[in-house]
């Protein structure tokens, strides 16, 4: 594979703390090295940290999550959208192993997170208490940086390297380029309850800015790959993904620019962290769900460029299926990873490849939405998932944030919102279901001015449904649409694809419908609105009604 790009030097400055006991320490630190939020589910030992938030000294906002699963799928939207941490307070390793699902799907999303996990104290956790686990082992299948504060003094520097160079701020830790391109961007730091209570701490800490790029080679390495892409004779595509799919700093107009410039074919992951789409940006194709319809795609192209983006593998081992779904030896596949600063990398690529030049709805071959179109207004019948996703792009505003844990009731909307106002998508990056009404959670909290609109599949919703209440006790502006098939459809369509015979067994382990989910009951239980819509009209009307309102809604969707 043609890879490039390197690191760059860390720089450091001294920050002196108020000190206090050692959770004051830990609020402090971790308030001097920019974590505001701290989505809670704490027990006994993380009692002096729930009160150090208020006796530190600095200004924190603490939410309670009523599962820990809700707290780490909070702070991974949080990340995703505020591109910095939000902390969780875990207790113990169970708490932490409540939230691992989530923590799985914030490592695939390269989310910045800082779990802080309370552990038992120094001088009776060889006596093996009830609650006594490895938490280190536990931390390390999800996390990129782990550690247990072996004192009370070092707990600020350890939140320091935990937020500076465990949340991919650059790692000095990490030396391969392939250990850099894995690297979760989760920090677990362990916080012996001993410590915690310990007077009398001061500390200062270092505080690592984020690297500057050093571009040995890079240079060379994007000519090259510019070369490669301007090329003619050959059928060119790119993947994109991460940094790249993002409108900060324009680098998802820069790419789909770039893409037109030399006559690539633009996709992005079936199962992105975040794209920023609508109006005025690229339309990318979806990278198909299936390995085999993935490598039929793949397989039309002589050279594909990934941006920020891992080389796409099948999602599982089918019998007889592929691994690799770009068919492509390594000198016809570029990677620009995470080695580079991604945003000097796409300045570089923009210029090498001219695409400057290329004025959306001029000279762009239509790789971009220039005008906006919305579904059809919806003619009375009974809903289901095309008419539910029809209506939810016709409505939805500007600016709008989506968290999509639809699977396969929101096939349909991906198109269907393609010439929408300019929005962000938020989706299942790792594949580990319940992440929806927790990421809706943090995205509403990193961007309180922005309606969040939840599309969620009923039998993952019951993963978390708690966030439901952390909405209704935060006021959060997030609507949320239950899919109401009432079945794991998504196990059906594997049934089928496996050749598995349909069974009384299958039917016993797919059907959500005896006794049929209360989902009105359900949301109405934890404080928020809720209603039920079954025709396409009433939907129409109890969206519209709940985007014009203020603070969370729920209708559920039957289908």
């Amino acid at each position: 594979m043609a890879k490039g790009g390197s690191r760059g030097e860390r720089m450091e400055e001294v920050v002196t703390l108020r000190g206090g006991n050692g959770a004051e320490v830990l609020v402090q630190a971790m308030h001097a090295s920019g974590v505001e939020v701290v989505f809670a589910n704490p027990g006994t030992t993380e009692m002096h940290i729930v009160g150090a938030l208020d006796t530190a000294g600095v200004e924190m906002r603490s939410i309670l999550c009523l599962h820990e699963t809700v707290c780490t799928g909070a702070a991974d939207g949080y990340g995703r959208m505020k591109g910095k941490p939000a902390a969780t307070l875990l207790h113990l390793g169970v708490g932490l192993a409540n939230g691992i699902a989530n923590l799985h799907n914030a490592r695939r999303a390269r989310s910045p997170v800082l779990n802080v996990v309370g552990e038992m104290s120094t001088w009776i956790k060889d006596s093996d208490p009830l609650l006594n686990m490895d938490i280190e082992k536990l931390a390390e299948t999800v996390s990129g940086f782990t550690k247990t504060s072996v004192s009370a003094r070092d707990i600020a520097q350890d939140v320091s390297d935990a937020v500076c160079l465990g949340c991919c701020k650059g790692d000095d830790s990490v030396e391969s380029e392939e250990e850099i391109a894995q690297k979760s961007c989760v920090a677990t730091l362990i916080v012996p309850h001993d410590f915690a209570f310990e007077t009398n701490v001061s500390a200062n800490l270092f505080v690592a800015n984020p690297p500057r790029l050093l571009i040995d080679g890079a240079e060379e390495f994007i000519s090259a790959c510019a070369s490669s892409l301007l090329s003619s004779g050959k059928k060119k595509a790119i993947y994109a993904a991460g940094q790249a799919t993002l409108a900060d700093n324009d680098n998802f107009r820069k790419v789909g620019k770039i893409a037109a410039a030399c006559g690539a074919k633009l996709f992005c992951e079936s199962m992105f962290s975040r794209l920023d789409r609508g109006v005025g940006y690229p339309h990318a194709a979806r990278l198909p769900y299936f390995p085999q319809d993935a490598i039929r795609e793949f397989s039309k192209y002589d050279m594909v460029l990934c941006i920020d983006a891992k080389k796409p593998v099948a999602m599982f081992g089918y019998e007889k299926g592929p691994v690799d779904l770009i068919p492509l030896n390594e000198d016809n596949l570029w990677e620009i990873d995470t080695t580079f600063n991604i945003e000097s990398a796409l300045d570089m690529l923009f210029r090498e490849t001219g695409a400057s030049r290329i004025n959306p709805g001029t000279n762009c071959a239509g790789m971009f939405v220039v005008k906006e179109s919305r579904p059809r207004a919806p003619t009375n019948g009974k809903l289901n998932a095309m008419s539910l996703c029809n209506s939810i792009a016709r409505h939805q505003p500007e600016n709008a944030i989506i968290v999509d844990e639809s699977l396969t009731s929101g096939t349909n909307y991906y198109e269907a919102s393609k010439a929408c106002p300019p929005f962000s998508h938020l989706f299942q990056t790792g594949g580990a279901i319940g992440i929806g009404p927790p990421l809706a959670v943090g995205a509403a909290i990193a961007c309180p001015n922005r309606k969040v609109i939840n599309i969620q599949a009923d039998g993952s919703g019951l993963y978390s449904p708690q966030a439901l209440w952390t909405q209704a006790k935060e006021g959060l502006d997030v609507v949320t649409v239950i899919c109401s098939n009432r079945k794991y459809n998504i196990l059906n369509l594997e049934l089928e694809k496996q050749k598995v015979t349909s069974s009384t067994h299958a039917e016993n382990l797919t059907s959500l419908n005896n006794p049929p989910i209360d989902w009105v009951s359900i949301g109405k239980g934890f404080g928020v609105p809720s209603n039920k819509a079954t025709t396409i009209a009433e939907f129409d009307d109890l969206f519209s009604k709940a985007l014009r309102s203020q603070g969370p809604h729920l209708i559920e969707a039957v289908i």
